[in-house]
């Protein structure tokens, strides 16, 4: 059982985490999340916390947003594209068992300290930006950290917001390698 209550877009959403696991789930009703469900969900992260989990797309990165700008203390977990797509449909909706569970364990906190652990350069250093390899090395490694994909000044936002060390980085290359390169 997840003490959490997980926070997902829609009906199909719940279906799929309620068969992954134990847990309770809300949902958002997609991008049609209006004052009243954003009350619920901030009663229920006072209560029991919640895991903020919306499909690695544009609408779900919106709601992402939304919900982290008027709720404090959420968890956040990604599932990457290729593990939620079925037939061109991206969607937690589409994701295996096991692929949702993995995304649900790996869930980040986000830190309310402003730090700053890395910097413009280190991304550039890392080779997760000014390069044309860049994009393809943040969907690996964001995969591996599970904090999903995205442009490199949100990569370098989650980086740090997440509470990622420079050895944590550096041990996601280490393990993802051949998946950058090859």
């Amino acid at each position: 059982m997840i003490k959490e209550i997980i926070i997902v877009e829609g009906k199909a959403d719940i279906s799929a985490v309620k068969r992954a696991v134990d847990a309770q789930v809300i949902s958002t009703n997609g991008l049609g999340i209006n004052d009243k469900i954003i009350s619920i969900i901030k009663k229920a992260s006072k209560n029991r916390g919640i895991i903020i989990f919306t499909d690695p797309d544009y609408p779900g990165k919106k709601i992402r947003n939304i919900l982290s700008s008027e709720i404090e203390n959420c968890k956040h977990a990604f599932i990457p594209r290729d593990k939620a797509n079925k037939d061109g449909d991206i969607g937690v909706e589409n994701a295996s068992k096991e692929a949702i569970i993995e995304a649900l364990k790996n869930a980040r906190a986000e830190i309310a300290e402003n730090r700053q652990e890395f910097s413009n350069s280190d991304m550039v250093y890392y080779g997760l930006a000014g390069n044309d390899n860049a994009a393809k090395r943040r969907s690996v490694i964001g995969d591996e950290l599970g904090i999903g994909y995205c442009s490199a000044k949100q990569f370098l936002k989650r980086l740090n917001s997440f509470g990622i060390t420079k050895e944590e980085l550096e041990d996601a290359i280490d393990k993802t390698i051949e998946d950058i390169n090859g």
